[in-house]
Parts: C-alpha cells; structure tokens; sequence
C-alpha cells in the first residue's frame, strides 16, 4: 500500500518536471524567434520560422501549431512579440491536455 503511495507520488513529480520542461522550451523558442524577427535584417515572418522550428525539433511538430508575431510598443519602445500557444501535457506528451500561452519579447532594432 505505501509502495502504490509512493509511485504515484513518484509519477506526479515526473510529470510536473515534464510540464515545466515543456513551458521552458516553449518560452525560450518564443524568446528566440523574437530576437530573430526583432533584427534588423530580417522580417516577422522569420522569427516565426525560427520559433516552430526550435519548437519541432525540441518537442514535435504538434507543437509549433499556433505561433504568432507582431510589432507591439511596451513603454515608449517598439517591441517584437511573439505569442505560441502549446499543449499542456497532463499524461507524458500524450493523452488530454491543456494549452498554455507564452510569450517572447525582443526590442526591434532600428
């Protein structure tokens, strides 16, 4: 009976390490993919590239479905933003989920 206690126990610490993983990876592809946009040299388009494909290779494709970039202003300055809605993971990378909604922020270059 305490061994059953125990692995579940055991199995929700997993599966939290599991989900925080999954916001870290997707927060840094978002972060990445607005420093690539935020360049001066390039356009919004690329850093959404650049987020679905940090996001593909470091989790799946099911991931890097909804990205979004925009030109915002946050306190006088302008700002690249990058917004990825991924899939909370409740059992492994399978099975039901939620989704959480992340964001990344670059300042646009001139």
């Amino acid at each position: 009976m305490v061994s059953a206690l125990v692995l579940a126990l055991f199995l929700a610490v997993v599966q939290t390490a599991l989900a925080m993983h999954v916001r870290s990876l997707a927060i840094d592809a978002a972060a990445e993919g607005a420093r690539v946009a935020a360049r001066a040299d390039r356009d919004l388009a690329s850093g959404a590239t650049r987020t679905r494909e940090l996001l593909t290779s470091a989790l799946g494709s099911g991931y890097a479905d909804d990205v979004s970039v925009r030109q915002t202003v946050r306190d006088g300055l302008d700002v690249v933003e990058v917004t990825v809605q991924v899939p909370l993971p409740v059992v492994g990378l399978l099975g039901p989920s939620g989704v959480l909604t992340l964001q990344g922020h670059a300042l646009e270059e001139a």
